[in-house]
């Protein structure tokens, strides 16, 4: 107990459009926090890209202000972990920025998840039928890193011929901080094909490599051959770490891992509170849910569990010696921000937040609420009765695997008022929740027993978000007791490593507790359940649709 007195952790997380830094003490209290914005490039539809160097220099300026505000000396910060956004780093030989553009632009190194620039490798890669593909939901998505590696030796062949390291970001941001080019079992099984149950150690599978043309990244060690657990020590900061971040070399740097599966890692560990030990068969009842501009569904459990068009089984991605099952929408909150941008009635709502000092959904919201106590509505959800959407404005992730969905809207009229855009933004808003319903359906059929969702995420700040899946999916939503639920996971990994906890479940359940509470109305079932079978008629229907035009 003496070591965790006066002990302090950094979490660093990495989004897509910021990076944060949050100081927790050993015991998961946040004392202070910092964001700092980062850069992105859209060079061409379905190209997004992004500069480590401007990420580092970001995660820097948050740690500085983070231990400003908590008037934390540097040298009681005793560990640091990073998780990110699945985005794959390419660095030369030389340990520098190498361009993945035809600009030759080289501090845009970094292709972001959302990148969909290798479409056509992903589906000649999946016509393959390879192996590997049984441990990835039967497909692979466009967003993984052996696809975007494909188009990188296609299309940039010199920098794929300069290249001497390819890093998913998480791992980029450990082997910044301490030296070492260890990846993380998280990042190499979850978006590399990484076979992470095989062997004390886990394997790549040689002949999938060497089927798709990528052998060669292999043989010169350039997705990395030592891989770790995360929250396993990597060794202290080097000096030139410690002096960019702001800390010492007396601070140890832990294994990170992929942004969502923090979040995982920080709302699951409440499943154990007061109980003796970490019992593991109790982590199956429970669906992590982190929702932002994606949302991401981790599910774990002591057996694999095979399911087409839902990623995993990933072995130890997640809790370790548990398998992870992994759904998730592409676009969730990004989609409802879509709809909210592109109504008649944009510019005029966001000039109204900007008078009010409040969020434009905070206006929706309430708008919505007028418009049921005008029309005397039983409850809300009434109000989108003839309106009904398909949210996969990037492709459906999860339960169908198919980036090429799109989104839908049934029910659209002329009208361009401020209720026409609550109305929009409501049932897009509820067809998120629908899209995770469907993925629990989906767990559930395949051997899981999910009974609650244990929630954070940016969207979760919106009450009527929490509502909403609550009534949509049937199921209590569970909030944690520490809202950043991801950067508390980051930090899980940082005390794990920095020696504060013997193990990452034990880290999990000393640090995490349950918040509130969000439970169904049984009122909105049935209306919930009829909205939702329309919901997945949109996507057959649209599926139908493509297959009649695909002659042409």
């Amino acid at each position: 107990m003496s070591a965790l007195l006066g002990a302090y952790v950094l979490g660093v997380d990495v989004g897509t459009g910021s990076a944060r830094a949050g100081l927790f003490d050993a015991q998961g209290n946040l004392r202070a926090q910092s964001v700092a914005p980062i850069q992105t490039w859209k060079p061409r539809p379905d190209f997004v890209e992004q500069s480590s160097d401007d990420i580092w220099q970001a995660i820097g300026r948050a740690i500085r202000d983070t231990l400003a505000q908590a008037q934390i000396k540097p040298d009681q910060v005793v560990g640091i972990s990073f998780d990110a956004t699945c985005s794959l780093v390419v660095l030369d030989k030389n340990n520098r920025p190498l361009a993945v553009n035809a600009e030759g632009d080289n501090q845009r190194n970094i292709i972001v998840w959302m990148d969909h620039r290798a479409l056509a490798e992903t589906e000649a890669i999946n016509a393959g039928g390879f192996d590997v593909l049984q441990y990835v939901g039967g497909r692979l998505s466009p967003e993984m890193e052996t696809p975007k590696l494909r188009w990188l030796k296609t299309h940039l062949p010199e920098t794929w011929r300069q290249a001497g390291h390819f890093f998913d970001l998480a791992d980029y941001l450990t082997f910044r901080a301490s030296g070492s080019p260890a990846r993380s079992l998280c990042t190499l099984v979850c978006k590399w094909t990484y076979l992470g149950h095989d062997g004390p150690h886990g394997r790549w599978d040689r002949t999938y490599f060497e089927a798709i043309g990528l052998a060669d990244a292999l043989d010169d060690d350039r997705i990395g051959s030592d891989v770790r657990p995360m929250g396993t020590p990597l060794g202290p900061l080097t000096p030139l770490a410690a002096q960019e971040l702001g800390l010492t070399t007396d601070c140890q740097v832990g294994v990170g891992m992929i942004d969502a599966h923090a979040g995982g890692l920080g709302v699951l560990g409440a499943l154990w509170q007061g109980q003796e030990g970490q019992d593991l068969a109790r982590l199956e009842t429970a669906l992590a849910l982190i929702g932002g501009t994606s949302n991401c569904h981790m599910a774990v459990s002591r057996e694999p569990k095979f399911m087409d068009g839902i990623w995993g089984p990933y072995y130890g991605a997640m809790v370790p010696q548990m398998w992870l099952t992994e759904g998730g929408q592409s676009a969730a909150g990004s989609a409802i921000d879509q709809v909210i941008a592109n109504h008649a009635n944009a510019a005029s709502l966001n000039a109204q937040a900007l008078v009010q000092s409040v969020s434009v959904y905070a206006l929706l919201n309430a708008e919505l609420e007028r418009l049921r106590a005008e029309r005397g509505l039983p409850f809300p959800a009434l109000l989108t009765r003839d309106l009904h959407v398909l949210p996969d404005f990037l492709g459906n992730r999860s339960p169908h695997a198919d980036p090429n969905a799109r989104a839908l809207v049934d029910g659209l009229t002329l009208d361009e008022s401020l209720a026409s855009q609550a109305l929009l933004y409501y049932a897009t808003l509820q067809a998120v929740a629908y899209g995770t319903r469907d993925i629990v359906d989906a767990l559930n059929r395949s051997g899981y027993r999910i009974d609650s969702l244990y929630v954070t995420g940016g969207a979760t700040k919106n009450s009527l978000w929490l509502q909403e899946h609550a009534d949509a999916t049937g199921l209590n939503l569970v909030l944690p007791g520490e809202p950043e639920a991801v950067l508390l996971g980051a930090a899980m990994l940082a005390a794990t490593a920095a020696g504060l906890y013997p193990t990452l479940p034990a880290a999990m359940q000393a640090m995490s507790r349950v918040g509130q509470t969000v439970t169904p109305n049984p009122a909105v079932s049935a209306y919930h359940a009829a909205k939702f079978a329309i919901f997945r008629d949109l996507y057959l229907q649209q599926r139908q649709r493509k297959t009649a035009m695909s002659a042409f």
